[in-house]
């Protein structure tokens, strides 16, 4: 059983910048970040592969995002930047503790998740 543990979420106004962390206590395949805002369904908003990295972004966040992770300290990140008011969310951490396919559109693939850590953007 892997535990992962976000941190970092916050209130912020339009235009400003956070940094989200997901620390995970074992070995992790795949690392996602998702996101669930008021009234909406769960979205992907990006993913890296602990190996190779090769991060994805939603088209959504892509512009906007950085994922990273820091395998040594078991640690991922999410950079948001020019945060909107429609950022605000919920977001999530999610793993892969086993090699595989890993797809934000397929949030089946992620065994573990986090409680999650409020984001909300005032304009």
């Amino acid at each position: 059983q892997v535990q992962l543990v976000e941190s970092g979420g916050g209130s912020v106004q339009a235009g400003g910048s956070l940094r989200l962390s997901c620390a995970a206590s074992g070995y992790t395949y795949c690392m996602g970040w998702f996101r669930q805002a008021p009234g909406k369904e769960r979205e992907g908003v990006a993913r890296i592969y602990s190996g190779s990295g090769n991060p994805y972004y939603a088209d959504s966040v892509k512009d906007r995002v950085t994922i990273s992770r820091d395998n040594r300290a078991n640690v991922m990140y999410l950079q948001i930047f020019s945060l909107k008011p429609e950022d605000t969310a919920m977001y999530y951490c999610a793993a892969m503790g086993y090699a595989g396919y890993c797809s934000l559109s397929s949030e089946t693939g992620f065994r573990y998740w986090g409680q999650g850590t409020q984001v909300t953007v005032s304009s």
